[in-house]
């Protein structure tokens, strides 16, 4: 890998890890109140695209992480919808 892709993979990974400790603390409390839906969404959608354009290129630092930070934005989005 050159250091294209390090750089990349790094990002990927930090972007990715970044995520999770928040998310994490929704999962936990099941209290979303204090998030906006407006900005999840778009967050999701967002990546969704991310993951798109990753596939794209054939680019799988960028489909790796994407494919997971869906995942959980995508729970995180449907806990809002459902808990408010």
């Amino acid at each position: 890998m050159d250091s294209t892709g390090w750089i990349g993979s790094a990002a990927a990974t930090l972007t990715t890890v970044a995520f999770i400790p928040q998310a994490w603390k929704i999962f936990r409390s099941r209290n979303t109140a204090d998030i906006s839906l407006g900005m999840y969404a778009l967050f999701t959608l967002g990546v969704a695209l991310w993951l798109i354009y990753g596939i794209l290129l054939a680019a799988w630092p960028i489909i790796i992480a994407n494919s997971i930070t869906l995942v959980i934005a995508g729970a995180v989005l449907v806990m809002k919808l459902k808990l408010g």
